[in-house]
């Protein structure tokens, strides 16, 4: 009979987190599950559409005000991102 080398799930996915750390694709959807938390839940309600393509961050808002008032913000926002992120990830934001 076969010995096989039982693990708890817990640590199986902590092992695929660790292996993929470096990874792009979760450090986008780490930037992006952070949206709500560095622009509050006013403009996270209005957010249509994130999605992230060559290190830049699309935004999609409902309101041409806020597209507006978020433009004067972007730096801000930008480096508020990649301070939640942990590491500078994003280099721009693009509002639609």
């Amino acid at each position: 009979m076969a010995y096989y080398d039982v693990k708890p799930l817990g640590d199986l996915i902590r092992e695929f987190f660790e292996l993929h750390k470096g990874s792009s694709y979760f450090d986008e959807q780490r930037a992006i599950q952070c949206w709500p938390q560095v622009v509050g839940p006013f403009i996270a309600s209005h957010t249509i559409d994130l999605s992230i393509k060559n290190k830049v961050l699309f935004v999609r808002v409902d309101s041409d005000a806020l597209r507006s008032e978020l433009g004067y913000s972007k730096s801000l926002l930008l480096n508020n991102l990649n301070n939640v992120i942990g590491k500078t990830m994003l280099t721009d934001i693009v509002l639609c």
